[in-house]
């Protein structure tokens, strides 16, 4: 019954009139609710309601060509007056219907558009159906940047799509739980197949995505860390040390090197057209708001994604309410789900995800042989709500829902496409280090080593940094100071840290640690601590290299026994001089070169490659002095981050490790089991270089 209903209401014919008289009933609801909104009977709500639709179907299409660099530098706002502005012109056409301003007239468009989306929702609309679509389609078919671009072919082309965070245990939950239900279809059908892959250590974006997108992720030892030889903190979430990061392992031969596109990534893959991407953000030459167009050219677009966004933060703060209300454990607290954490949720759940959906459209539209994008919503609610919590599968649901639109508008495609979805990492679930102990891994190295300066860096999570990139790209760009200086205010607004943290402050990322009021030695911290999850990364500042362990229980004297002691903490790794690499935990040693353990294994439970992944990031020139990996419970799966996040991902133990790959069945794998992010890129690679019809 529901899918002879969705079958039927999705007749062209059917769909145009449910539209007409859902926008009818707005526009007589906003007009009851505005006194500067008249209209005389509901004649002339139709007629407007007509001449509405009319004027957009004839204007916007030209409009939205000639001004989409007004709708991109104003991050979208041009275009919702500009919608108010059409709506108050066939007022000024329509007998019988008045608007006293154009301000009025963007409330009522907004309105409209309001209960629009309400209602298709629930008549299940399909709003791929649209006029505006095929504008684009055919759009895209003329602008495409390839030399092939929107030429008829059989050659099928391949769009991997990212789900940030998600591990496939969570996944395979999730399709049970029904929030999947276009993946779970692909593998009830046999036209997918579903596996497991491994992640290095750190398992975090940045490290998965070098080696994903560029088959090189060597020397990222964590999502941020210490960098001895330029004395200075790295953070991936920074897009100048990500685009250093990229040139650094670049050879000109990423997986998106032949005629791909990137968009909403971390690294661009030697994509030729990105978008959104965190490594060539900065790039002037690189960006064009032609790869917008996409997006814009239906009139309702930005107001749909604005009042989405705007339900999302209201949505966030009823969920927050009521965990609290229902004591949910683990919780974070109020300092750390703030309306400052919800406004960065709503661009990471809705933003970027719309902005990314319409523009992979208008990518399949053209003919672009390869894309790659991340939707980064369920990584960001699951680190604040929980890694299986309701509202993580919600968000999660909703990127489901994107990949149903993409495999709908293949159809219309000039090329047959493939969709691949990966994860570059899981998370692993648990009350924090601070919530379980009252103290963080910082504050836990100031009192076993109290006669140095310690002092601890924790930022804002990955969410921050994908607000960073976005106002960075819709808005930096543009050439006029106050464009740029609205993007850094807005982008200062996010980068401040509302929640309480130890004193004194850290150096920020990219800060040299010298570059202080002071230049004195004496006043430089002598020792540095960090956090990726439950990787704890602790560096001495005084050696400029690496200290050994011979030199740590010399120089600072019961701070491994002190930490490996502590029942937060599952294992430390630091360079011994005459030993190599030592594992060392809390009831026994395990001398990883010797191949050698003393009493019990501190890596047991860890899995069975965990000496590999540490032997790979003891190899690591800015490898810490000492690595601390939290405990993992293995009958709870629980791990404890050292920073304020209750789904964590970045270090050893739980389902942050195990990523999934979600590809055609009839495509082969090359290796047997996929270990570490460069054996996905050589995977994915031999996929784009013998594509399959």
């Amino acid at each position: 019954m529901k899918e002879r209903r969705k079958s039927l209401v999705n007749q062209p014919i059917v769909r145009i009139l449910l539209i007409w008289v859902i926008q009818t009933l707005g526009l007589l609801f906003m007009a009851w609710l505005q006194p500067s909104v008249q209209i005389d009977t509901l004649r002339e709500a139709v007629a407007a309601v007509a001449l509405i639709g009319l004027l957009n179907a004839l204007l916007w299409p030209i409009l939205s060509r000639i001004l989409l660099p007004f709708a991109v530098f104003t991050a979208g706002l041009f275009f919702l007056v500009l919608n108010g502005f059409i709506v108050w012109l066939a007022s000024e056409i329509v007998p019988g219907f008045t608007i006293d301003s154009v301000g009025a007239a963007v409330i009522t468009s907004l309105g409209i558009t309001a209960i629009n989306v309400i209602v298709s929702t629930l008549l299940t609309i399909d709003d791929d159906a649209s006029y505006y679509r095929n504008v684009v389609r055919k759009r895209m078919r003329r602008q495409g940047k390839g030399p092939n671009s929107g030429m008829e072919t059989d050659v099928p082309g391949i769009f991997f799509l990212e789900i940030d965070g998600l591990a496939r245990p969570v996944l395979e939950k999730a399709m049970e739980q029904g929030f999947t239900p276009t993946m779970k279809l692909w593998l009830e059908n046999g036209d997918h197949k579903l596996v497991g892959w491994e992640t290095d250590l750190s398992s975090q974006t940045s490290a998965s995505q070098a080696g994903i997108l560029h088959g090189n992720n060597r020397e990222i030892p964590a999502f941020r860390w210490y960098d001895r030889e330029r004395r200075m903190i790295v953070a991936s979430s920074n897009p100048d040390e990500v685009a250093r990061l990229e040139k650094e392992r670049s050879d000109g031969n990423g997986l998106l090197a032949d005629d791909g596109a990137s968009r909403g990534n971390l690294m661009s893959g030697d994509a030729p057209n990105v978008m959104n991407t965190a490594s060539t953000i900065k790039d002037l030459s690189r960006f064009h708001t032609a790869d917008f167009y996409a997006y814009f050219a239906d009139p309702y677009n930005f107001s749909r994604t604005l009042l989405l966004f705007f339900w999302d933060i209201v949505l966030e703060r009823y969920r927050f309410w009521q965990d609290r209300r229902k004591n949910v454990q683990p919780r974070l607290d109020k300092h750390h789900r703030n309306f400052k954490y919800a406004l960065v949720r709503g661009v990471t759940t809705t933003i970027l995800r719309e902005l990314n959906i319409y523009t992979l459209i208008g990518d399949m539209y053209a003919g672009t042989p390869s894309a790659y994008a991340t939707f980064v919503g369920y990584d960001e609610v699951a680190h604040h709500s929980g890694v299986e919590s309701k509202d993580a599968f919600d968000a999660l649901f909703k990127i489901d829902q994107q990949f149903a639109r993409l495999e709908s508008a293949a159809r219309q495609a000039p090329r047959p496409y493939h969709l691949v979805v990966l994860s570059d990492h899981g998370q692993s679930g648990g009350a924090t280090f601070l919530q379980r102990y009252g103290k963080s891994l910082d504050e836990l190295v100031q009192e076993l080593a109290e006669e140095y300066r310690v002092e601890g860096f924790q930022e804002a999570s990955e969410g921050f940094g994908h607000v960073n990139a976005f106002l960075t790209d819709a808005m930096e760009h543009e050439k006029s100071s106050s464009s740029r200086n609205l993007a850094g205010r807005v982008r200062g607004y996010f980068s401040k840290d509302d929640s309480p943290a130890p004193s004194p402050q850290p150096p920020a990322p990219g800060e040299d640690i010298e570059d202080r009021e002071t230049k004195d030695a004496d006043d430089l911290p002598q020792i540095v601590v960090m956090a990726s999850g439950n990787l704890g990364l602790v560096y001495g500042t005084q050696l400029g290299r690496r200290a050994t362990l011979e030199e740590i229980e010399t120089n600072y004297p019961g701070v491994l026994d002190g930490l490996a002691n502590h029942e937060g903490v599952g294992f430390l790794m630091v360079g011994s001089q005459e030993h190599g690499p030592v594992v060392i935990g809390s009831k026994g040693r395990h001398y990883l070169a010797e191949e050698r353990v003393d009493w019990e294994d501190p890596l047991a439970g860890f899995g069975p490659r965990a000496v590999d992944h540490l032997l790979r990031e003891d190899s690591f020139s800015n490898c810490p002095d000492i690595l601390v990996n939290s405990f993992y419970n293995v009958d709870a799966n629980e791990v404890a981050a050292f920073e304020e996040l209750i789904g964590c991902h970045g270090g050893m133990g739980g389902f942050q490790t195990q990523p999934f790959l979600l590809y055609p069945a009839a495509w082969q794998l090359d290796e047997d089991e996929l270990v570490g992010a460069a054996a996905v890129y050589r995977q994915l690679k031999s996929w784009l270089n013998h594509p399959i019809k």
